[in-house]
């Protein structure tokens, strides 16, 4: 479906790249899908890029069986241990910009899974591929929202941090062969 020609079939509030401010695309407004990743499609407009979330995907036509097949996926996770079910969940978030997940692109620096109280606390510290990246807190707002789905969790942390500085060598040799860097 990326790169096809398409016209909203009603409003949608999205999120223009890489600002992260939200923006307003009318019924009837041309679209071209350049990445549908992590449940979000990333779409050109004649004003630049911006993010549709996945509960505006009927209006871009997307396919509701798509959206069943990939909650199917997240079932198969269930009773995982809770680390590994975190991993999974991070690994669903994209840059939207980039067609590398943030665990991929080394951008996940500390995943900690706590339990005090009764209460499960997963804390994450993540970083960006630029500071002044506007779309930092969609980023880590995306994962916050991934990890909240998970039995068993009652509170996700996600911390932007710029220690150490996110490099190209920190990309694992998965997201590397994605972005053809071998």
């Amino acid at each position: 479906m990326t790169n096809e020609d398409i016209t909203l079939a009603r409003e949608v509030d999205a999120i223009q790249i890489p600002s992260g401010d939200k923006i307003n695309l009318p019924a009837g407004t041309p679209v071209v899908i350049t990445q549908t990743l992590g449940g979000t499609y990333t779409v050109a407009t004649s004003a630049g890029l911006a993010r549709i979330s996945s509960k505006d995907a009927d209006a871009l036509g997307v396919d509701v069986e798509e959206k069943k097949q990939k909650a199917e996926v997240a079932e198969e996770m269930k009773g995982a241990p809770l680390e590994k079910q975190v991993w999974h969940q991070l690994k669903q978030v994209f840059d939207p910009e980039i067609p590398v997940d943030i665990v991929n692109l080394g951008l996940v620096y500390d995943c900690n899974v706590e339990e005090e109280d009764e209460a499960t606390t997963v804390n994450i510290k993540m970083t960006l591929t630029a500071p002044g990246c506007g779309m930092g807190p969609v980023i880590a707002a995306d994962a916050q929202a991934r990890i909240m789905t998970i039995d068993g969790i009652d509170d996700a942390k996600v911390e932007l941090v710029w220690d150490p500085p996110w490099n190209q060598d920190m990309i694992s040799e998965e997201g590397k062969m994605k972005l053809g860097m071998i």
